[in-house]
């Protein structure tokens, strides 16, 4: 069967080969679905660079820091999405793919940054250095004289209510994460990917412009964790854990310095209120609600389902800790590849399920 594009050109989708649920794929799938040719940006040939090719997708693979690779992936195309996993290298990355992109000039480049670069200046920043990286980076960008349109999103549901908190819900039915009384607006990574799909499809109004986004309310964790009772059928809490001994628990599960000292600078900002921000921008652009928590979870269901003590992560109770040691330090893993399957954090560049994941590869936002 002939596939009828709207373009010649393909439009090259960075991260492609993330899980279903990640910006990347699904960009992937809702551009194939409205007529246009994708060139999808992959680390590795392996099983998900085949599932890309299946959809009807252009697959290259490359690094984004690496000249060559990206003249590679560029040529040809004319409108980029560019996302990368949160790295030190990011901000190398980004005016990489950047400068090969105004070589090849380009129509559109649609950067997806993270909100917080809302609240920053060149007097202002964060504890994080993931949001440095992603300031510097619109900074560079807006020199760039490239057609940029910047996408901000706030926290992904898949990340901090899904991946950070199912352990907890699963083994002692509580959201256990260290968000003081703060708000929060969590939006899905799969209407961040409807959304910039739309601009992508027609990028023309939309050039130059700076659209943060939100899910559909900002309420403190016990209000989810009500959401979560009802979704699932069952009592659920919320634990206020502590900030130093939650950074700790992800040290030792492996994750980078680079990354700890991001997510605890995100953990933060929501215990201070920064993450209490509402924005339109979704229905906007897509005529869409974002998803809302209960639907969330009830789509995820599975992912919460009970599975007692031994298969959970994090900051646990006191169920099976060992006498003298305090509920802040008690972390419960499972070892081997169960144990990759229970921490991954989620990322839009990377498959849920990878073996080969490593901790420094994830992304979060914001």
């Amino acid at each position: 069967m002939t596939t009828k594009h709207k373009h010649d050109n393909p439009i090259l989708v960075t991260g492609a080969a993330g899980a279903v649920g990640g910006i990347g794929r699904n960009l992937t799938e809702f551009l194939l679905a409205r007529g246009h040719k994708v060139r999808a940006l992959v680390r590795r040939e392996d099983e998900r660079a085949e599932a890309l090719r299946r959809l009807g997708a252009e697959v290259v693979e490359g690094d984004l820091t690496d000249l060559a690779s990206m003249h590679r992936a560029i040529e040809g195309c004319g409108r980029i999405y560019f996302g990368m996993s949160v790295s030190p290298a990011y901000l190398e990355a980004t005016i990489n793919t950047a400068a090969v992109a105004r070589h090849h000039g380009v129509e559109a480049f649609v950067n997806m940054s993270q909100m917080t670069v809302t609240q920053m200046s060149i007097t202002e920043t964060t504890d994080s250095p993931q949001h440095k990286l992603h300031w510097l980076a619109e900074q560079a960008l807006s020199w760039s004289g490239l057609p940029v349109v910047t996408v901000r999103p706030t926290v992904f549901l898949e990340g901090f209510f899904l991946q950070l908190a199912a352990p907890g819900v699963r083994a002692s039915d509580e959201l256990a994460l260290p968000l003081g009384g703060g708000k929060t607006s969590p939006i899905s990574a799969v209407d961040v990917a409807r959304a910039v799909a739309v601009i992508l499809d027609d990028p023309a109004p939309h050039i130059g412009q700076i659209y943060d986004l939100t899910g559909p309310e900002s309420v403190d964790l016990d209000h989810y964790a009500r959401v979560f009772s009802e979704a699932l059928g069952r009592p659920i809490r919320y634990r206020d854990v502590p900030l130093p001994a939650w950074s700790e628990s992800l040290r030792q599960a492996g994750f980078s310095e680079h990354l700890v000292r991001h997510l605890s600078a995100m953990a933060e900002l929501t215990r201070q209120g920064r993450y209490d921000r509402m924005t339109d921008t979704m229905c906007k652009l897509t005529a869409e609600a974002p998803t809302n928590m209960r639907d969330f979870v009830k789509l995820h269901a599975a992912e919460f389902k009970q599975r007692g003590p031994a298969h959970s992560f994090g900051l646990s109770t006191s169920r099976g800790k060992p006498a003298g040691v305090s509920d802040g330090n008690w972390i419960q893993t499972m070892p081997g590849k169960r144990w990759n399957t229970i921490l991954r954090l989620y990322n839009p560049l990377e498959s849920f399920f990878d073996t080969s994941w490593r901790p420094s590869e994830i992304e979060l936002v914001n």
